[in-house]
């Protein structure tokens, strides 16, 4: 049987994880370790400067034995592999997510960060997202991402590779297909609004407007998703760039009495 390792970033009581579960439990056993409250945005930093606790916790379906974590996303998918796991999963998910993962935002991502740390650890690894901010109803998406998911692993993910997929958040029979895409970019005109404190003393809130330009370029994730398809990116952890390594080697800078 299909063993997988289930996590997010949203937390363990997040309505996104327990609907994934609920349909993964059907293609193999899952089991759950997910931060103990939300810990989006932590990209892929792990705790090393506090203690690690983990406690079991009582799921919504006993045969999904699910732990919490007070860490990152990171920290969960890391510690279930090394130490918390008798036998390697087969599959790493992360999900899910209760907002999208779209273009230079997964560098943030703590949803996407979880199914890289699978990658690093040579696991098959997928990260799932839905394109809505607001309340929303996970059922009818996370059973489409469950079978989305057994599709492509029945597609022998290549290890260090992970499929980061962002779902539309429209009526399902409205959803155009699947594309495989590139990562887009998502840039945002950031302000940091000051404030004060009941003593004086200021602070700031990150606040922004996303300036967007991939909206139409059916290429990346994010026209892809603004245009009602779900988007299929591969991502590896690997930031190399081999092109500019290419070039690089015809520069000068490899005789080490100039820099002396």
């Amino acid at each position: 049987m299909l063993k997988i390792l289930l996590s997010n970033d949203d937390g363990v009581h997040s309505p996104g994880i327990h609907h994934l579960a609920n349909y993964l439990k059907e293609i193999g056993s899952v089991t759950l370790v997910s931060p103990e409250s939300e810990r989006s945005a932590s990209g892929l930093s792990i705790t090393m400067h506090k203690p690690l606790r983990t406690k079991k916790v009582n799921f919504f379906d006993d045969s999904i034995n699910a732990w919490c974590i007070n860490g990152t996303p990171s920290d969960c998918v890391k510690f279930a592999i090394d130490s918390l796991l008798t036998e390697t999963p087969d599959l790493v998910i992360s999900g899910i997510n209760h907002g999208s993962n779209l273009g230079t935002d997964i560098l943030y991502s703590g949803t996407v960060s979880a199914a890289i740390e699978g990658a690093i650890n040579d696991v098959p690894a997928i990260a799932v997202s839905l394109d809505t901010v607001g309340k929303c109803d996970f059922e009818p998406y996370a059973k489409l991402a469950a079978k989305l998911c057994k599709q492509l692993y029945e597609n022998n993910i290549k290890k260090g590779i992970v499929m980061n997929i962002n779902i539309p958040y429209i009526p399902i029979g409205e959803i155009k297909g699947v594309k495989v895409t590139k990562l887009g970019v998502r840039r945002y005109k950031n302000c940091f609004i000051e404030r004060l404190d009941p003593r004086g003393k200021s602070y700031f809130w990150l606040a922004g407007e996303l300036d967007n330009k991939d909206f139409n370029n059916f290429d990346t994730d994010v026209g892809s998703i603004y245009n009602n398809y779900i988007s299929v990116t591969p991502i590896t952890f690997d930031l190399t760039s081999y092109e500019t390594i290419t070039k690089m080697k015809k520069w000068n800078i490899a005789n080490i009495n100039d820099l002396q």
